[in-house]
C-alpha cells in the first residue's frame, strides 16, 4: 500500500480552520504542521492529535520553505505521495484515497490537482496558463471588462469540467508523486510566497517524464483568503516574488511558456 504524507504551513491560522484541514487527512500516514509563527496555541492543538500529527515551529522563510521542511522529511522516510495543502482547504477523506488510486493507475502523473470550489459551491479557476507579465498586470490592476477575453483564456474558464494536462496549478492542493519530486526538486525557496507553485508545476511539466494533471473528478473546498487583495504588505510581497519569477524564466522570451500554453489550449 502506498505511503502517503501531507504538510500544512500555518501562520496564525485559526484553530477551527486547522481542525477542519486535519479532519480531511484522517487516512494520511503522517502530517507535518509547519508553523511559521511558532504560535503556542497551534503547537498545543497539534499535540492533542497524537504522534501522527507532527508540529514544527519554524522561522518564517515563506510558504515553499515551510513545506520543504516536511517534504525533505517525507522523502527521507520513503513516502510515495505527499500532499501539499492549505489550512483553508477541506475535503472528504475518501476523495484523497481515490486520487492516490488514480495516480497509482496512471504512473505518468507527477502532480494531481482537483477541482476547487468556494464553500458556497462557486467555481475557482485554479488551473491556468503559464502567466506572462501582461496577464498578471491585467488580472490584478485593470478593470476585468477591458481584458475579459484574455483573462478568461488565461484562467482556462472553458476547461471547466474537463481533465487536462497543464503546467500551472494552484499550490493550495498539490498531490505530488515522490519520484517526481526527487527528479524535479522541491519548492524554490527564493520565492517567499505566491509563484512557488507556478515554478514547481512548470518544472514537473517540463521534465519530459511527468504530467501535471487537473482532474475535476476530484473535488475540495477552498476558502481562498487571497491575502494580497486585502493587504498592501502582501501585495508588495506578491509583486516582488513575481519579479523574481520572471527574472528566472523570462519576461518576454519564454519558449516553454509559449509551447506549454499552446498544448494546454489544444485540449479545450
Amino acid at each position: 500500500m502506498a505511503q502517503t504524507t501531507a504538510s500544512i504551513v500555518t501562520y496564525h491560522t485559526p484553530l477551527s480552520e486547522l481542525d477542519e484541514a486535519i479532519a480531511s487527512l484522517v487516512g494520511v500516514d503522517k502530517v507535518w504542521v509547519v508553523d511559521n509563527a511558532c504560535h503556542t496555541p497551534t503547537r498545543m492543538r497539534c499535540l492533542q492529535y497524537g504522534p501522527r500529527i507532527i508540529y514544527i515551529g519554524a522561522d518564517n522563510n515563506g510558504y515553499g520553505a515551510g513545506h520543504n521542511i516536511a517534504l525533505r522529511a517525507a522523502l527521507d522516510e520513503g513516502s510515495d505521495y505527499h500532499l501539499v495543502v492549505n489550512a483553508d482547504v477541506s475535503f472528504e477523506p475518501a476523495m484523497l484515497s481515490a486520487a492516490i488510486a488514480y495516480m497509482e493507475a496512471r504512473p505518468e502523473i507527477g502532480l494531481l490537482h482537483p477541482r476547487l470550489i468556494y464553500p458556497d459551491g462557486g467555481e475557482q479557476y485554479t488551473v491556468r496558463l503559464l502567466p506572462s507579465p501582461i496577464d498578471l498586470i491585467a488580472r490584478r490592476f485593470m478593470p476585468r471588462r477591458l481584458f475579459s477575453r484574455r483573462l478568461d483564456r488565461y484562467e482556462l474558464r472553458s476547461a471547466r469540467g474537463r481533465e487536462i494536462s497543464a503546467a500551472y496549478v494552484q499550490g493550495s492542493f498539490m498531490l505530488l508523486r515522490a519520484a517526481a519530486l526527487r527528479q524535479c526538486g522541491l519548492f524554490d525557496e527564493r520565492f517567499f510566497m505566491y509563484p512557488e507553485d507556478i515554478d514547481l508545476s512548470r518544472r514537473i511539466a517540463a521534465s519530459g517524464r511527468w504530467q501535471v494533471v487537473y482532474s475535476p473528478r476530484f473535488e475540495a473546498s477552498h476558502h481562498h483568503h487571497a491575502a494580497s487583495y486585502h493587504s498592501a504588505r502582501m501585495l508588495g510581497i506578491h509583486i516582488v516574488n513575481m519579479i523574481r519569477y520572471f527574472n528566472k524564466w523570462g519576461w518576454i522570451s519564454d519558449r516553454f511558456r509559449r509551447e506549454s500554453n499552446r498544448a494546454v489550449l489544444s485540449q479545450i
